[in-house]
């Protein structure tokens, strides 16, 4: 394999990182938000006096959970991408000074 084919591979491997980084970021600012939508919830719920109104508060809350625990497994999948890449990564930079040799 060439030098410049190993670079380029490695300059993928690199965005394809930044990119992934980029994505857990957003995800985990997803997260943020969503728990602190809970937790307003949660606070309105106490002052709450219709039923209904307590209702679609704890339908939101239940909606906003179930999008937390998909938020997780999207972050899972996201780390798992991450390390398999960085291992990539590895792999060909180890390999860039044998062909410089």
């Amino acid at each position: 394999m060439s030098i410049s084919f190993t670079k380029a591979i490695t300059n993928q491997l690199q965005q394809e990182i930044a990119a992934i980084e980029s994505k857990i970021i957003t995800e985990k600012k997803k997260k943020d938000k969503a728990q602190s939508k809970i937790n307003q919830l949660q606070r309105d719920m106490k002052l709450s006096q219709s039923h209904s109104d307590l209702s679609s508060k704890m339908s939101r809350i239940n909606k906003l959970n179930e999008e937390i625990k998909n938020n997780d497994r999207m972050q899972a999948d996201l780390s798992k991408q991450l390390a398999s890449k960085k291992t990539s990564l590895k792999q060909q930079q180890a390999k860039q000074p044998l062909q410089e040799e």
